[in-house]
């Protein structure tokens, strides 16, 4: 039976041209904004560590004065001073916890007439690995002794690796940065979390790539390498002494793995606070512990006119539907007399809706495929924005498949009142009219 209305429905559109060339425009165009704003707004609120999200919090303390604090109001600062980060490192409170901030990384091939260049760079410690499993392509991380013998150790990424080592087994081998030697120990496996969380407020890219070089902390900074982003709350002459500044400049990540470890280590931050208010350093009691979708909706990792465009865009499909639902009225009323005289010969009700139905479902996969073309230009216009997150706006498996549920759906929507209008059309007038 399906076989017959589809041939039915086939020959109907067909005979239609022009009707049916408007209503798969109308939903091709609908449903190609559409997918364009949702694959943007799904890569800019993705969820960067699926795996593991749930049990990675940033912790935030707030040294700064008290101008302009409103109690219950402010928020904590995003990052910390030195000496507050490295009291939460050393009191081992979380199952892995981990310190780091941006740098640039100027790094010079050993390869002859080669020319240095400039790369992304993040100064961290020895737990930042096993806290984000990042993987490993050779070799692995530092180790904590590293971390404090302030060791010249460098963990490179797979890209960097493919271009100054060919792709082969780079640890061991040395490589020149800022113009100091740093012995590789490890080489990434492609990783490149998007967006990228752990920089946020840092002063690295959010999007794109992934950094090229990893150093433990205290070695890049004895090696005069510069934190990405730095805000200070009083008067210094320089930036060379930030382990001793009264700036902010660190992030810090710690992974705890249950309900009762959040609540310890909260309590940990809070009693802390406490103890730095007593010492002086502190004047404001505010703590904080957000996890990491928590912390990327803090920091508002997806722009307002991203959800904004992607609210318009609903709002042309539903306008896209409307114009196809009047389309196919039109067409219902042109083929009154056909329905009439089927419905003489003894089509049911649920017969002609059906017929309907399925004509409308074809209309959806013709809007579909012609939606894909749309949303395939409208991302190839977001690549070449100037935006970060532009080289990644690609369709994937889900959207593909989305783009399709979206079509058949809003077809169907659209197909409910032709369809109901032609299987309540009463036969006895139009045979008279035929």
């Amino acid at each position: 039976m399906f076989t017959y209305y589809l041939e039915l429905a086939i020959r109907s559109l067909r005979r239609n041209k022009v009707l049916t060339t408007l209503m798969v425009l109308a939903l091709g165009l609908g449903i190609g904004a559409c997918i364009t704003t949702l694959t943007v707004l799904k890569l800019l609120s993705g969820d960067p560590l699926p795996q593991k999200s749930a049990q990675l919090f940033y912790p935030q303390v707030d040294p700064f004065p008290m101008d302009g604090y409103v109690a219950g109001e402010t928020k904590p600062q995003p990052t910390m001073t030195y000496t507050d980060a490295m009291n939460l490192l050393h009191a081992r409170k979380a199952t892995h916890q981990a310190v780091m901030t941006t740098t640039g990384a100027k790094i010079a091939p050993q390869q002859a007439n080669a020319h240095p260049f400039y790369s992304d760079g993040v100064m961290t410690t020895s737990d930042f690995f096993g806290m984000f499993d990042v993987p490993f392509q050779y070799g692995g991380g530092w180790t904590e002794s590293d971390d404090e013998s302030r060791a010249r150790v460098v963990v490179i990424a797979d890209f960097l690796n493919d271009k100054l080592f060919g792709g082969a087994n780079s640890v061991g081998k040395t490589l020149r940065i800022n113009d100091h030697d740093f012995r590789i120990v490890g080489v990434l496996k492609h990783w490149a979390p998007q967006p990228r969380f752990y920089s946020l407020d840092l002063g690295g890219r959010d999007y794109g790539d992934g950094d090229a070089v990893f150093l433990p902390l205290q070695s890049a900074r004895a090696a005069d390498m510069a934190a990405g982003n730095t805000n200070c709350f009083d008067e210094i002459k320089d930036l060379k002494h930030l382990e001793t500044a009264p700036c902010i400049w660190l992030g810090m990540w710690v992974q705890l793995d249950n309900s009762a470890a959040v609540a310890d280590y909260k309590a940990f931050l809070a009693n802390y606070a406490r103890q730095q208010i007593a010492l002086g350093r502190f004047h404001r009691p505010d703590t904080g512990l957000p996890d990491l979708m928590r912390w990327l909706r803090d920091e508002q990792v997806v722009p307002d006119d991203v959800r904004l465009q992607a609210g318009l865009a609903f709002g042309f499909l539903l306008i896209c539907v409307i114009n196809t639902v009047g389309l196919l009225l039109a067409k219902c009323l042109r083929r009154s007399q056909e329905i009439g005289v089927r419905r003489a010969l003894g089509a049911t009700q649920r017969t002609i809706f059906a017929q309907f139905m399925v004509e409308a479902g074809i209309v959806g996969l013709a809007g579909g495929l012609l939606g894909l073309v749309f949303a395939e230009l409208g991302l190839l216009g977001i690549r070449h924005q100037p935006a970060e997150y532009a080289s990644l706006a690609h369709l994937d498996v889900s959207m593909f498949a989305l783009t399709f549920v979206v079509a058949i759906v809003a077809s169907l929507v659209a197909g409910l009142l032709p369809a109901w209008r032609a299987c309540v059309l009463a036969p006895a007038p139009q045979l008279k009219a035929s």
